[in-house]
């Protein structure tokens, strides 16, 4: 199982965003994926789910061809690649007119779980897989009632994650998970993403702009510039690397960190 992107193109008119990505993620590797903005961090996670065409190069999850699914036929297999991937996004998008239970549920609900799974769930069922996603996110049960505008940003977060969780992706996609959190909440946030992904044995990607994150809990960081692959390697290759951009995203982290701090 993994997801493998081959010489993949993407312009929006004459901007080339993606000019021939080539990149494997295995399963259970947590990879970061990072460079300026612009540089096509978040459009690649669209197309790992088929939100976007490539313009060619062909884009893997499984043993679905996702680049070859834009067809009338294909489409009908975009559910099931959608399936294999959660996807957390910047900002909550949380349904204001759900309670937070039901907003966790979503998904539980739907014709392509139901598929998924060869049953629907009864309400006993779905109310034990909600708790359970729950406490994976470190949420306690007295905010099921409430609504998302009841909570505070921080907890949509975990809400938005716990939602993510209950159909059971075998890949999590975090598009800058941390956006608008202050510092304590960023740094708990990204705990958690590290939690999950090594708890749960899912793959996971993570755009992001976190380098301490990504130097903690990535096994794999990726760097995108000019729409090009710069480099991906592990973190303690990454840290030594003398290619200027690559140097010049870890300098500051690097500089913070306790003199006897390691890798290794």
């Amino acid at each position: 199982m993994s997801i493998r992107f081959e010489n993949v193109y993407k312009s929006f008119g004459p901007k080339k965003i993606l000019d021939g990505v080539s990149f494997e993620v295995k399963k259970g590797q947590v990879l970061f994926i990072l460079g300026k903005s612009g540089m096509g961090k978040s459009v690649t996670l669209k197309h790992i789910i088929g939100v976007l065409e490539p313009d060619a190069g062909k884009i893997f999850v499984d043993h679905f061809e996702v680049s070859s699914l834009f067809t009338e036929a294909g489409r009908e297999l975009l559910p099931k690649v959608r399936q294999r991937c959660g996807m957390v996004f910047q900002h909550p998008a949380l349904l204001d007119s759900l309670s937070n239970f039901e907003n966790i549920a979503f998904g539980l609900r739907t014709p392509q779980y139901r598929e998924k799974i060869g049953k629907t769930l009864t309400e006993a069922e779905i109310e034990a897989t909600v708790l359970e996603k729950l406490r994976l996110v470190h949420l306690d049960p007295e905010i099921l009632p409430l609504f998302p505008y009841e909570v505070s940003y921080g907890v949509q977060k975990r809400v938005s994650m716990a939602r993510t969780l209950a159909p059971g992706p075998d890949y999590l996609l975090f598009d800058e998970p941390t956006t608008g959190l202050d510092p304590l909440s960023t740094s708990s946030i990204n705990e958690l993403i590290s939690e999950l992904s090594r708890k749960l044995k899912v793959t996971s990607i993570i755009v992001s702009h976190d380098m301490a994150c990504a130097l903690s809990i990535a096994d794999q960081i990726l760097f995108l510039d000019q729409g090009k692959v710069l480099l991906m390697a592990p973190p303690k290759i990454v840290v030594k690397s003398e290619i200027p951009l690559v140097k010049e995203f870890f300098e500051e982290t690097l500089s913070l960190l306790p003199p006897n701090w390691s890798l290794e």
